[in-house]
């Protein structure tokens, strides 16, 4: 990027990420993309994430996991076991704008990370904390992990036939979900600091973000009295009349939903179909009517169908594995992915920003970074001397990347 590029959103906000694993460094990396400078604090050994390879991928040195949810980061690779490590990283602070951390319950306090501590140090702080169950309560020492929140909220059981066992999003969905609500809080939270100079604790907890997101259904559970209950075909969801679904095609699959019977009827030449009210049969024959409409389409091939309905109204669409949709025309036109250098990982393709800004974009500075490989610039640009650093490297409260140029400068 030229130094004449538009600036993001975010420029001139500062946040120290504390966090790990995915929900955590996935919303920093959010901040970090509309331009806050994002502080990644880490171990001297680095985050365990990145010797833990998602999907078995390992990268020359930073593998695939760690890459895709730390971009827009620097890395301060700290100890703060040690005296040395807190205090540089409540150095930090001091200047920052937003913290942000995922410990277990009672680690922040042990490390003096707390949000009663930091406002001490800055009263304007945005302190961020994202739990598994909450910040207290019967759960809060359960483990936080996507499928267990899936499978506690209930979600599993909104889809799916009768009888099968529940099956999980093919996604970390849980994760990406509170992700998303931190990232959301800590917005507002900037908002409400802007208005008023007050600085907030904001707590986000992965079982509360993954229920609320299911207003709609839950509330027809608990207004509307309908029960949560699956049939004899494998509907997409329990409240949602038939057909819906992902049927079977003569080469594959095609989703389809909220078809009108009659047309259907007319599509297929099926008189069953005809005079049907979507509305009222759809809900009272759902399972006849999804075996139905499955008979037909099992006839001919996906592409055929799509180029059959789609003209007549229907609501249909392709079912993809992710070589199809990397190579859609759509995604294309969207930019949806973006391609950057990274200095170890070599050409890095991976998907880009969710938003668009007419006048501060999103961007990419940097990849994910090394371990320590930004400690030396850190530690100068919030005021600590050549030889407390080198005190600090010394002892092991920091450390910094082998090859960085700081530490060839001091050997």
């Amino acid at each position: 990027m030229t130094d004449s590029s538009p600036r993001g959103v975010l420029d001139g906000y500062r946040v120290v990420d504390c966090s790990i694993a995915m929900a955590g460094p996935f919303a920093a990396q959010r901040l970090g993309d509309l331009g806050a400078d994002v502080v990644k604090v880490e171990p001297t050994a680095g985050e365990w994430q990145r010797f833990a390879a998602a999907g078995g991928a390992q990268g020359n040195e930073i593998n695939v996991s760690f890459l895709s949810l730390n971009r827009n980061k620097r890395s301060l690779a700290a100890d703060l076991k040690s005296e040395g490590g807190k205090e540089v990283v409540r150095e930090l602070i001091a200047g920052a704008d937003v913290f942000l951390q995922n410990y277990r319950p009672g680690v922040a306090a042990r490390l003096g990370l707390d949000y009663d501590t930091l406002k001490q140090i800055n009263p304007s702080i945005v302190y961020v904390s994202i739990s598994g169950y909450g910040e207290d309560g019967p759960y809060r020492d359960r483990p936080g992990q996507d499928m267990l929140l899936q499978a506690m909220t209930g979600s599993m059981l909104s889809g799916g036939r009768k009888g099968e066992a529940p099956r999980a999003a093919g996604l970390f969905l849980a994760d990406a979900v509170t992700a998303s609500t931190a990232f959301e809080g800590v917005l507002a939270a900037l908002l409400h600091r802007e208005r008023t100079g007050e600085g907030q604790l904001v707590t986000v907890n992965m079982l509360d973000a993954l229920t609320t997101l299911q207003m709609q259904e839950l509330s027809v559970y608990t207004v509307g009295g309908v029960p949560q209950e699956r049939g004899s075909e494998p509907n997409a969801h329990v409240y949602i009349r038939a057909p819906y679904g992902v049927f079977e095609t003569s080469d594959g699959f095609l989703a389809l939903a909220f078809a009108d019977l009659d047309t259907l009827g007319r599509v297929f030449d099926e008189p069953a179909l005809m005079g049907l009210d979507p509305e009222e049969h759809g809900w009272t024959h759902r399972d006849e009517l999804f075996r139905l409409v499955s008979t037909h389409l099992k006839t001919n091939t996906a592409q055929h169908w799509l180029d059959t309905l789609l003209p007549e109204g229907v609501w249909v669409g392709p079912v993809y594995g992710y070589e199809e949709l990397v190579n859609d025309p759509q995604i294309a036109h969207n930019g949806t992915f973006i391609e950057y250098d990274h200095p170890t990982e070599g050409r890095v393709k991976t998907p880009g920003f969710p938003y668009r800004f007419g006048r501060t974009p999103a961007r990419v500075d940097r990849g994910a970074p090394r371990v320590g490989e930004h400690t030396s610039e850190i530690l100068a640009e919030i005021g600590v001397t050549p030889d407390r650093a080198a005190e600090l490297f010394s002892s092991g409260a920091v450390a910094e990347t082998a090859s960085a140029s700081a530490r060839k400068d001091r050997s």
